[in-house]
Order: structure tokens, then sequence, then C-alpha cells
């Protein structure tokens, strides 16, 4: 197997492609591990950073010929913290993106941003090597809530980072906000929302925090106070509530943006389409198979020096039968515009209804609504679609034909 042929040697599994391809990016420094990080990442100084700059360049050349009939329209770094990096090695890295790949004129280019990093690599630097969109770490504009989370930055240094990117002349921003942090109330919430909707960024991501294993909230989990579920509930109805009020449409289940603002790239996982990830790891949806890259930046350095691309795939995956089905409906499903029962029929050869259904109950409770072809969950459908999907999914009979 030569290095250009490692992803076109892949098992293959169900999938339609629409000419189009997703970059994700990996990159795996941070300056210290927020307390419910399980994300792969960790401190490196400025030689280590370069050596990984170029290891990902020498994998996005290798991955190109198995790419050449698809155009890019999202380009994703994700972390880990990208603004590490500078502004001259993000360009490295898109200036092999555009040499080697069809990068669409109107692409949505995307890189996280952590507020301690904007002093050191200013956003003028991102711009000119061509990030378009950045999104940065909030979480909470509440100190006591921020410094329980174990991260380094304060609202101020946020402010400021979000001010620079406006000078810069970024138009499109996203905030990452948190639901169910320790001592979270729902005043503290409001303060938060009060905060960031005075910025009016465009897009605006609250995710729950979820305590992972391997991380100090694990470690710590029987003595943090954590909200509970009922206050849960009231902080997301809460949120929904302040940021519909605002302009944002609700248009995933822990995200909302302005008209024209959704995160593109995003929606590319939640429609099932295809995407490469780059870096350890990163996971990658291709050809109807989906794998992912060993999590060590030193074996992945090696591999790259080394021309040995196939050792930067892991446990290959082919989705297909009941299971590419079952990725359609989960995926989908946690989109408000929900699924086209007339598109599942063609791809699947099967009804949704009589394969998810009976329907009815939950159409008349509130949970789905139902117009023309399209099924979507309403708001209080989307507080227990877990419960729904569990009982319509059943990942475990992959291989078996609907």
């Amino acid at each position: 197997m030569t290095p250009d042929t490692y992803l076109t040697a892949l098992p293959r599994g169900w999938a339609q492609h629409d000419g189009t391809l997703g970059l994700y990016l990996h990159i795996p420094f941070c300056v210290q591990k927020c307390r419910y990080c399980d994300f792969y990442s960790a401190p490196a100084d400025d030689a280590a950073r370069a050596a990984y700059v170029a290891a990902l360049a020498a994998h996005l050349r290798a991955a190109a010929p198995a790419a050449r009939d698809r155009v890019i329209d999202t380009v994703y770094f994700g972390g880990g913290t990208p603004t590490l990096l500078t502004g001259a090695q993000f360009a490295t890295v898109m200036d092999t993106v555009r040499a080697h790949y069809d990068l669409a004129p109107d692409a949505e280019i995307t890189a996280e941003c952590n507020p301690v990093t904007n002093a050191e690599h200013p956003a003028e630097g991102l711009l000119a090597a061509g990030i378009n969109r950045l999104s940065i770490g909030l979480q909470s504009a509440n100190e006591n809530e921020l410094r329980l989370l174990g991260r380094l930055h304060d609202y101020r240094a946020f402010a400021r980072t979000f001010a620079a990117a406006r000078r810069a002349g970024f138009s499109n921003i996203s905030v990452d906000l948190m639901l169910g942090i320790p001592d979270q109330t729902r005043e503290s919430l409001s303060h938060t929302l009060d905060a960031v909707l005075a910025l009016a960024p465009e897009h605006i991501s609250a995710y729950g925090l979820r305590i992972e294993e391997h991380t100090p909230f694990f470690a710590m989990r029987d003595r943090l106070v954590l909200p509970d579920e009922d206050t849960e509930e009231l902080l997301f109805d809460d949120l929904v509530q302040r940021l519909g009020g605002a302009g944002y449409a609700h248009y995933e289940i822990s995200n909302f943006a302005r008209a024209g603002y959704a995160s593109r790239h995003n929606l590319r996982y939640w429609q099932g389409r295809e995407y490469l990830g780059f870096g350890p790891g990163a996971h990658s949806y291709f050809h109807g198979t989906r794998f992912e890259t060993p999590k060590s930046t030193a074996d992945y350095i090696s591999a790259a020096n080394g021309g040995d691309f196939p050792a930067t795939v892991a446990d290959p995956h082919p989705i297909t039968g009941r299971e590419a089905a079952a990725e359609y409906v989960m995926l989908r499903m946690r989109l408000f515009e929900g699924l086209d029962s007339a598109d599942f029929a063609h791809r699947f050869g099967t009804s949704f209804e009589s394969t998810y259904g009976p329907l009815d109950r939950l159409l008349a409770g509130g949970f789905l609504t139902k117009h023309g072809t399209r099924f979507a969950f309403t708001e209080r459908g989307m507080r227990v679609s877990n419960a729904i999907l569990s009982d319509w999914l059943d990942f475990g009979t992959d291989e078996e034909e609907l």
C-alpha cells in the first residue's frame, strides 16, 4: 500500500456523498487541562508544535488523492487549543489545504479559540491565514464557576478576546457556554446570558457538563455540588427562552444561531455527511466507514515523518444495514428540522414509520411533529430525546438488513 492509497484501501460501508467533504484538524495542545475535559491534548513547547504542524501538513498531502473528486466546503481546527499555534502555522496548514484540495471559495473555516492565548497570537494572524469563523470558549461569565471548571481565563479576558476578534474583522463568532456547572443557578446563568447577549455573537453553543472518566472531575465526583435534574431542566428552559427571544434559532439540541450562521461544519456531522479527521484523537467518516487516529502525538509525528500513513487509521468500521439507518435517525433527530421520511425510504428502502413506529403517542403527546413527510422533535421532545431514541434504535444489529 502506497501513502496515497491508504484511504481508498479502507473497507466501505453504505454511503451517499454529495461531492463535498469537510476537514477536521485536531490541535492536541493546551496550556492546562480543564477539570472536565477528556479530549486528547497536552502541553507542548514551540519545537513540538512546529514538528506537529509539519506532520499535519504531510498527512494532508497524503490524504488528498482520495479526496480529488470532492470540494472542501468546511474546515475546522479543534482541540485542545488551536490558538496556541501562530498565525504563520495556521497559514502553513491552510496553504497545504489550498494547494492539494479543491477548497470552495466560500468555505467555512473555523478555529476554536481560548481567551488565554489571544494576547500572544492575535486574531489578525488567524484572519490572514484564511480563518473566517471563531469559536471562543467562555463556558460562564461567573468567576467562581470558571474556577471550578479549571478555566484559566476570567470574563474580562474573554471580552477582550471577543472585542479583538471584531476589530480584526471577524464577522462570524460563536461562543461556547456550559450548563450543569457545579454551583450553577438560574441567577448565575442569567448573568452569563446577559453578558454574552450584550456582545451579539452570531452563534451560541450550550453543552451540558458530563463527568467523564479519566478527568479530575471524575476523581472528585462525590464532592461536586451539581444542579439536580429539575434545576438542569429549568436552566435549559431559561436558556431556550432567552436565546429565542434574542433572535437565535434553536437549530440543534445544543446550538443556537442567528439567521444564516448555523455551523456548517457541525451540520455535516448531524446530517451524516462525510469528513476526514487529521491529528491524534481525530475521527473520520469516509466512504461510509468510521475510523479514528490513535491518541499519541509522538506516534503521529513519527508516522508522518516515515510516510506510514496507514498507521494513522485505527478501528475502521463500515456502517451498514440497520446501523446505517439508526445513525441516520439518531443524527438527524438532533436537528430541529428533523428528518424527511421520504428521504429515509429512498435511502434505506423501507418506511420510517413502520420501522420506528407507531408514532401516534409521541405526536399526540406533543413530543413529535409531522409536517408533510418530515418528522421532528418539539422542544418538549428534545428534552427527552435520549429516552425516545433509545426506544427506537438498536446498534447491536449493524449487519442485519432492514
